[in-house]
This record gives C-alpha cells, sequence and structure tokens, in this order.
C-alpha cells in the first residue's frame, strides 16, 4: 500500500470547472471517502489519479512518486467502477484471474490460483468460482468486481459509487464486507459516494466536496459534531439537520453575526408545555419502531426530532422546544465558532 496525494489539481471541460485546486492525501492503509451530489467533481477526481484524465494544473503522487504525466498502466491502482463491468462470458474464476494474466501484470498461473482462491474465500464467493458471471446475482458480481481489483495488490483502490445499482438490503451487507476487508487487507481506499450512510459507517474520514471543491476534511464524527458551513452540516444526518433564521430565535443567546441556526434532530427536546419561551405545534408523527420522527411547525418553519415511540403524541399538540449544542452560521453559511450553552 502507499499514500495519495492531489497537489493543487484543477480539471476543465469546456466552460466547466470540474475540480477546483483540490488538494488531498489519502495516508496508506486508509480508507477516505469522497461525499458529494452528482457533478461535485467526485469521479473526475478519481479519473486524474488514474490517468484516464490529464489535469489542467496540480500534480499527482502515489507513494511519493510524481505520475501525473505517466500512463495509467504505470500507477499500480485498481479502480472498481459503478457498474460490474464483468466479462459475461468467463466464469466467476477467469474473471478474477483476468487482471493477473494480462502482459502488463503477467503473474504465474499457480501464484494466480493462490491468489483468486483467497480473494474469493475473503469475499464468500468461493462457491461460486465455476459459474458465468451472467449465474450471479447482483450482489455476487458486485463481489467479483470488487475481487478482481482486491487479487491485484495495488498501492490504492479507487471506488466510483460500486454500491448504488444495488437495493438497499445487499448496500448494507456490501457496506459491512467492504470495512471487513479493507480492515483485514490494511488497504488504501479512495471511495466515491452521495450516500451519506455508506460514507459514515465505511469511512476513517471523509471529504465533502462541492462544485469541485474540498469543502472540509475530517473523520466522520468531527465531520458530523463541528461541520464548517451550513452546506457541510447539511450533508451528514438522518433526517436532515434543522435549519432556522436566527431572526425566529431572539430568546436563544446566539453570537450577533448568526444568520443560521442548525440544529440535529437529536438536539431538540421536546417537553410538555410549562411557561417556556420556545413553543411548537406537532405536524404529524413518522412511527419507525425504535423511535418516531417528530414534524413540528414553529413560527411557520418546519423542524424534526426525534421521540420515544411510547411517548403520546398527536397532530395538532403544543410543545415546548429545548435546543442542546445549536450550530451558528453566518450569511455566507459559514460556521461561527461560537456554541448555545
Amino acid at each position: 500500500m502507499a499514500d495519495v496525494s492531489l497537489r493543487n489539481i484543477s480539471k476543465r471541460f469546456g466552460a466547466v470547472e470540474a475540480v477546483r485546486d483540490l488538494s488531498l492525501t489519502v495516508n496508506d492503509g486508509e480508507f477516505l471517502v469522497l461525499l458529494g451530489p452528482s457533478g461535485a467533481g467526485k469521479t473526475t477526481t478519481l479519473r486524474l489519479i488514474t490517468g484516464l484524465e490529464s489535469p489542467d494544473a496540480g500534480s499527482v503522487m502515489i507513494g511519493g512518486r510524481d505520475v501525473t504525466h505517466d500512463p495509467p498502466g504505470a500507477r499500480d491502482i485498481a479502480f472498481v467502477f459503478q457498474q460490474y463491468s464483468l466479462y459475461p462470458h468467463l466464469s466467476v474464476y477467469d474473471n478474477l484471474a483476468f487482471p493477473l494474466r494480462s502482459p502488463a501484470h503477467r503473474v504465474p498461473e499457480p501464484q494466480i490460483r493462490k491468489r483468486v482462491e483467497q480473494t474469493a474465500e475473503l469475499l464468500h464467493i468461493a462457491s461460486k468460482l465455476n459459474n458465468r458471471a451472467t449465474r450471479l446475482s447482483g450482489g455476487e458480481m458486485q463481489r467479483v468486481a470488487i475481487g478482481r481489483a482486491l487479487v491485484r495488490d495495488p498501492s490504492i483502490y479507487l471506488m466510483d459509487e460500486p454500491l448504488s445499482s444495488l437495493d438497499a438490503k445487499l448496500r448494507a451487507e456490501l457496506r459491512l464486507e467492504l470495512k471487513r476487508i479493507q480492515s483485514e487487507l490494511g488497504a488504501t481506499i479512495l471511495y466515491v459516494t452521495h450516500d451519506q450512510v455508506e460514507a459514515m459507517t465505511m469511512a476513517s474520514k471523509i471529504g465533502v466536496i462541492r462544485d469541485g471543491r474540498l469543502l472540509q476534511l475530517g473523520t466522520p464524527r468531527e465531520i458530523y459534531e463541528n461541520p464548517s458551513s451550513s452546506y457541510v452540516a447539511s450533508r451528514l444526518g438522518t433526517p436532515q439537520i434543522n435549519l432556522l433564521p436566527a431572526r425566529l430565535l431572539s430568546d436563544v443567546a446566539i453570537p450577533p453575526e448568526t444568520e443560521t441556526v442548525g440544529i440535529r434532530t437529536e438536539h431538540i427536546q421536546i417537553a410538555a408545555r410549562n411557561g417556556g419561551q420556545m413553543v411548537g405545534r406537532v405536524h404529524r408523527v413518522e412511527h419507525l419502531g425504535e423511535q418516531n420522527h417528530v414534524h413540528l411547525d414553529y413560527k411557520g418553519e418546519t423542524l424534526v426530532t426525534l421521540a420515544d415511540p411510547h411517548r403520546p403524541l398527536r397532530a395538532g399538540q403544543e410543545v415546548e422546544l429545548h435546543l442542546v449544542r445549536p450550530l451558528c452560521f453566518d450569511r455566507a453559511g459559514q460556521r461561527i465558532d461560537a456554541m448555545v450553552q
């Protein structure tokens, strides 16, 4: 494994600047997730690392070596695409063995067999090695696609939303598998997704990207608890963070330059009316088994909070609201480093 660094990388396609002066380091053995919506520049960043695109400015370093102008085959990377990209006429064994049989990375057949069998065991597909790729389920095909990268033992694995085409149950299973495999192998992985659950559950670090710019980099907990902006705050959390105009919170002590106040769903406490200043009205209650999502109306704005599923709440009921650790943002959406006690 090796570390990978992007230094002030930029890439433009016509009038669109897909990546803007982006600097990023994926440390050896790290699982770094780039999180952002479609069009944020995530896939372009991967393609710049692989050499499938050339940067307009900046450099790409792998293991301390400048590979900015090296062809893709000389960069010692493995790419897992969003689609499975398997050879349908080949067996699972031959699909896994294919990268080791290429002229650029040819390996003796006994060694190929050993590595294919080890990888198949790791991915729990050893019983499928003789199957054609067309006789696999979607989850099995994605395991083979991931295995075709793992079998090579490259410097870094690049993964472009590999779980997005799977159903929810399979995504949950493979999230756990990928994290387990990465931990067991000590692999260096740069993974891109628009799915915050994937980012929170798998990443050792998350980089939030928007319009080609890296907005914040940190551990999942750091990004969640201390977002640098209201946009970053809105990328993590289900339900999404509540964002209220500061003018509606005249009874709450916040810095004078605050324009918007962000409140996580778990940071709004509700209680029976007892003379408190913040009063909301229950709009509806979503029953989710282990907890309820309570939708509230507060001065014309909608808030969502969590409640015990056994707590009796009804539409139209008035409740007091108590805020815990709200986040303050200025007019530009940037975090104000001040907390309400």
